[in-house]
């Protein structure tokens, strides 16, 4: 769904949009399994910048839920995460800012995102808004034994039959601290 500044001009837009899986790519580590479901209103805010400069951004305020899969990062199994986040977000057009000093920026101006073109397309805004709600390291489980690094075995489903890894002789002396204390 494109969102653009002219329909904006005349009116706010109330949005309810629906995605199935795997229309919005969300990269090869995260798999959608449950339709994704957004709601929520677009309106334009304009902004003056100077006596001559109106800047027109484009304000996102909604809602979305979904289900994604995401692999373990001990033992690789799929772990399944309910997703479901708020937002509030203001799109302004690239460049608008362009040519200003380095300024400090506050918490405010960190959360402006930019457009190019004639808008802001919806697609593009959840897949943000996705990616940001899912946890940054997945385990299947906290006792999660992971793999074996020789044979690739999941430690989960039972022990491998590889001998132990050698010894480095490095960390002998940090062994001995062990036993001391």
């Amino acid at each position: 769904m494109f969102i653009s500044v002219e329909v904006l001009h005349d009116h706010p837009l109330d949005f309810r949009e629906e995605f199935q899986p795997e229309v919005i790519d969300l990269g090869p580590d995260l798999r959608q399994t449950a339709p994704l479901k957004s709601s929520g209103r677009a309106s334009l805010v304009e902004e003056h910048h100077g006596h001559r400069q109106l800047i027109q951004d484009i304000r996102l305020v909604g809602e979305f839920a979904t289900q994604v899969q995401v692999n373990c990062a001990r033992c690789l199994e799929p772990v399944t995460h309910d997703l479901a986040a708020r937002y509030e977000l203001l799109y302004r057009p690239q460049g608008a800012d362009a040519g200003k000093e380095e300024i400090s920026v506050t918490d405010v101006e960190a959360d402006i995102g930019y457009y190019q073109g004639d808008g802001v397309l919806l697609e593009d805004v959840l897949r943000e808004q996705v990616l940001l709600a899912v946890p940054f390291r997945t385990v299947c489980r906290e006792d999660c034994k992971g793999l074996c690094p020789q044979c690739g075995k999941n430690w989960n489903q039972g022990a491998c039959n590889c001998p132990p890894p050698p010894v480095d002789a490095r960390w002998e002396a940090l062994r001995g601290l062990k036993d001391k204390l």
